[in-house]
């Protein structure tokens, strides 16, 4: 029975992997959920290493993720970003929001200032797959919305797509 250790989860058994892992870390001062999701019983070193990799380089992914997500916002054609900005600023409370933006600041948009607070929330990783290998979800709290802005990553980090969810 080899074992793997994995930052955050600790030693895993490879061939008695169970479906779903679950742990919860800090990370830049936000709580963040990581995941594992696993299809089969067993698995191999060069999965766990490619899960390894990501989850000792978790800022890397992230300032790469949030590239793509400005990237997407600064896009005329790029809508996921826009719409769920949007969508918060016309259907959530002025008052609620005001814990995120300065209504009276005049030199920064409010739609501007809600993209600062898009935050990593969670990372879903999914080994097996052979679509994505990792899911980042943002929002602006998950005490104002249930809306999440989801990027679609290889292992790699290189985008597949991106969304809005709920």
């Amino acid at each position: 029975m080899a074992k793997y250790t994995l930052p955050y989860f600790g030693q895993l058994s490879t061939d008695n992997i169970e479906e779903y892992y679950d742990v919860t870390i800090n990370f830049n001062g936000n709580e963040v959920q990581i995941d594992l999701n696993f299809e089969n019983e067993n698995t191999d070193a060069a999965k766990l290493d490619q899960i390894k990799n990501y989850l000792e380089n978790i800022e890397p992914f992230n300032k790469l993720a949030k590239s793509y997500i400005l990237e997407d916002y600064h896009n005329e054609e790029g809508d996921t970003v826009k719409s769920y900005l949007e969508h918060h600023l016309e259907e959530v409370e002025q008052d609620e929001l005001s814990t995120l933006i300065n209504f009276d600041d005049s030199t920064t948009e409010p739609e501007q200032q809600l993209l600062t607070k898009l935050e990593l929330v969670r990372i879903g990783l999914y080994p097996d797959n052979e679509d994505g290998f990792a899911i980042l979800d943002y929002s602006i709290g998950k005490e104002i919305t249930d809306y999440l802005v989801v990027i679609n990553t290889d292992q790699n980090g290189q985008l597949d797509y991106m969304s809005m969810e709920s």
